[in-house]
């Protein structure tokens, strides 16, 4: 049986895709893949800000709409990606085990983000770092940065920055892990909703589920859901900078919640835990805890525009 598979065509991409095949591969030797590359809006759309364009979704949309026409069997994304509505056809059908989620610096005279002096160029295209890094060292000064991980790097090696922050998760993956200088605490640098997870994305009525819950790990997705419910009960949006770190523990998961507003002047967090069986429930108390908390009026002026 050959399946397949909607991707996008960055190095990365290719790699989850190839990853999660292995997977299948490992458990339902019979199968055979084909990797389809389809353009997405954010790929078309290189140097603007993420959040000025549209953020959640960019990056994904074109692949599943294939997935709902049929025309593929299934979607590899990466979980940070894919936004809290998906097309009603869909499902995340699956996500393996998920890698590290923490951020990570890498500078190019070897400072950490405590050493980084006054006035340091930090590139990153994330509105959640972007806020982080003013909350934590105002005193630098933040470019926009975006492309492979190639492109980033190169950029940072030909002293168009100081310093850049990317996933420690998409570094690893690449073989690039020997270029970080320092992994940021998720305490300070709280991740991005998904970060380290991977989606993999199929028609609800589709024979391919079941396969691929064969390579779903609970643990993941119950984390996982619990980041998106948060997400989805605060907007579902890229205009505020939000992130969440999570745990699993027998059978108890845990969770780090945090709106900054967008000049990092304000940081509003909650600590919430609960079963990992109701894992979407204690999302959506984060979200009250944080709007209680003063997250709402945050949400208000972003959305405002103010």
């Amino acid at each position: 049986m050959k399946l397949v598979v909607g991707t996008r065509g960055s190095k990365l991409a290719l790699w989850q895709s190839e990853y999660i095949a292995s997977l299948l591969k490992e458990r339902f030797p019979e199968l055979e893949f084909e990797m389809r590359v389809i353009k997405t809006t954010g790929d078309k759309l290189r140097d603007a800000p993420l959040a000025k364009i549209g953020g959640k979704g960019l990056f994904v949309k074109e692949i599943d709409e294939a997935v709902a026409r049929g025309e593929v069997d299934f979607a590899v994304h990466s979980m940070k990606d894919v936004p809290t509505e998906l097309l009603p056809e869909l499902t995340i059908a699956a996500t393996p085990e998920r890698e590290d989620v923490r951020d990570a610096l890498i500078s190019r005279d070897g400072e950490g983000i405590e050493e980084l002096p006054p006035g340091a160029v930090v590139g990153t295209s994330s509105l959640r770092r972007i806020a982080e890094l003013k909350n934590f060292r105002p005193e630098l000064e933040v470019k926009n940065l975006r492309g492979n991980v190639d492109t980033r790097l190169r950029k940072l090696r030909a002293g168009e920055y100081d310093a850049i922050i990317m996933a420690r998760a998409g570094l690893k993956r690449l073989g690039f892990e020997g270029e970080i200088t320092q992994l940021l605490p998720v305490e300070r640098f709280t991740p991005s909703v998904g970060q380290g997870a991977i989606a993999v994305v199929a028609r609800r009525d589709g024979e391919v589920v079941e396969y691929l819950r064969a390579i779903n790990h609970e643990a993941t997705m119950a984390r996982v859901r619990a980041e998106r419910a948060l997400l989805r009960a605060l907007g579902g949006g890229c205009q505020v900078p939000l992130g969440a770190y999570t745990e699993v523990r027998g059978g108890r998961l845990s969770i780090l919640a945090v709106v900054l507003s967008p000049d990092g002047s304000e940081r509003v967090e909650v600590r919430l835990e609960g079963s990992a069986s109701d894992a979407e429930a204690l999302g959506r108390a984060a979200a009250d805890a944080l709007l209680e908390k003063g997250a709402r009026e945050i949400l208000d002026r972003v959305y405002r525009g103010g």
